[in-house]
């Protein structure tokens, strides 16, 4: 199964790169884009579900990566969330 990693930038400009086990983050991100946190977050959510749905169709198991991608994200994403214009940069995607 191919996978890639995705680098954002956060509000502090802190870098960070996540996983995923699947392709699928090439469809809910760009390079470049800037997204409010909440929609940010939202898409996140949404690519790595689907990500780790295509390892236990292909596998028999969900992918434990993929859920903790998603788990590192919304801990990071608590550290800004009384920001009410926080966003977050796409900064690179890596296949």
């Amino acid at each position: 199964m191919p996978e890639m990693s995705f680098r954002i930038v956060w509000p502090d400009a802190s870098e960070v790169d996540y996983y995923s086990p699947s392709l699928i983050v090439r469809d809910y991100f760009a390079t470049g884009e800037s997204l409010a946190l909440p929609t940010f977050l939202q898409r996140a959510r949404e690519a790595m579900s689907i990500a780790s749905d295509r390892v236990q169709q292909k596998y028999g198991f969900p992918c434990s990566r993929a859920r903790a991608t998603i788990a590192a994200i919304e801990r990071q994403a608590e550290t800004f969330a009384a920001q009410d214009d926080a966003r977050i940069t796409v900064k690179e995607l890596v296949f």
